[in-house]
Order: C-alpha cells, then sequence, then structure tokens
C-alpha cells in the first residue's frame, strides 16, 4: 500500500497534556476578502507559529480554522494576543474552546 500511494506515512500519537498543554482551542477565523493576498498571506504567517497544529480551509463564511494548543489560559491568551490576532487580514474570529475529544479516528471504514 505503500508502494501504490495510499499509504502516505507513519506518525507518533502524542498526549498534549502529558507534556503540560491543558488547553485546546478551534479558532474560527474569516479574512478580509478585499484583499487579494488575503489567504496566502494569512497562511504563511499562522504556518509560522508553533503551537498552531493545524489549519483548515473552507468555502463559505467562515475561511480557516487553527487548532490551537497552549498549556494553560494565560499560556493561551499570550498566544491570542501576540500572536493570533497579529495575522494579517483578519476580519473576525470566533474562538471555540475544547471540552473533551469523543471520538478521534483516523482508520477508514473498509
Amino acid at each position: 500500500m505503500e508502494a501504490e500511494g495510499v499509504i502516505l506515512g507513519q506518525e507518533a500519537v502524542i498526549d498534549w497534556q502529558a507534556l503540560g498543554y491543558t488547553v485546546e482551542v478551534s479558532l474560527r477565523i474569516t479574512l478580509d476578502k478585499t484583499q487579494p493576498r488575503a489567504f496566502d498571506e494569512f497562511l504563511a504567517a499562522a504556518r509560522e507559529l508553533p503551537e498552531v497544529l493545524e489549519i483548515q480551509t473552507f468555502i463559505g463564511r467562515v475561511d480557516t480554522r487553527l487548532w490551537v494548543i497552549a498549556r494553560d489560559m494565560a499560556h493561551y491568551q499570550q498566544i491570542y494576543r501576540t500572536q493570533i490576532l497579529t495575522l494579517p487580514h483578519i476580519s473576525d474570529i470566533e474562538p471555540l474552546m475544547h471540552v473533551a475529544r469523543l471520538k478521534s479516528n483516523e482508520a477508514l471504514p473498509l
């Protein structure tokens, strides 16, 4: 399956809480689409933030979602104020505080 390109690689599953990261926040972000390079410039800057573990893009009112981890709420506030809010071309942010992961599965129903 690797030779056929179905299996792209193997990775470790890390327990972020065991490393002291107890806060997870999903940030739904709407960009200023009047700027022609808004997506490219925002995504390039967001990729540079180490606490941003995942970036997704969408078609619709929300343009992108960032999955952010932090050690605690004070650390999250620091990341939010000094790194997230300085990302270019943001017109709206909706933070969603993670409460519980009820299902997480990468397996396909084969």
